[in-house]
């Protein structure tokens, strides 16, 4: 194939569309974090993902796995966790059974936060979705984030998506 292949045209003008999206999205949903919580996306997200943990098997995640959630590098990852600790939204603790694990957990301050910010988030993420549904380009897209993890029916609402184990829709850089 060449550069000018129109497979190939398809495929540029559809990983465009997707940035964009993703850019309008996270932007929109950047703005009502800070202003309402001053959380980041990215803080968020972690406070998100770290939530979900439990104390049963494979109930803690390893930097890897908070890090590939939250689409970070685990240095990157570490500095967060580190920034949310020092503002008291979240606490490290040594693993009980194997004393060179380190465990992170939300503090109870970062799960208040966390709840508080939690319909920002949803509705912010609405806000931007029904936006970009206006554009032609991007509506394909929005059909499909909107019924991703369902079973086909778009969800309009935080509590209609299926989250039993799934990340919820949130859209970092």
């Amino acid at each position: 194939m060449t550069a000018t292949d129109p497979a190939l045209t398809a495929l540029a003008q559809g990983w465009c569309a997707l940035s964009l999206l993703h850019g309008r999205i996270e932007a929109h949903i950047e703005r009502a974090l800070q202003t309402k919580h001053g959380l980041s996306v990215r803080e968020y997200s972690l406070l998100n993902t770290l939530s979900r943990q439990h104390d049963g098997e494979g109930g803690h995640l390893q930097m890897k796995q908070v890090a590939d959630a939250v689409v970070l590098s685990q240095s990157a990852t570490t500095r967060l966790v580190t920034r949310l600790e020092d503002r008291g939204l979240l606490k490290r603790y040594l693993c009980p059974t194997d004393r060179r694990g380190i465990y992170t957990d939300v503090s109870e301050a970062g799960a208040r936060l966390l709840a508080e910010a939690r319909p920002t988030n949803d509705t912010a993420l609405r806000e931007a979705l029904d936006e970009a549904a206006k554009n032609p380009e991007l509506a394909p897209l929005v059909r499909a984030v909107e019924s991703a993890g369902t079973s086909g029916e778009p969800s309009h609402g935080p509590d209609e998506s299926s989250d039993a184990g799934a990340e919820q829709v949130i859209v970092p850089a």
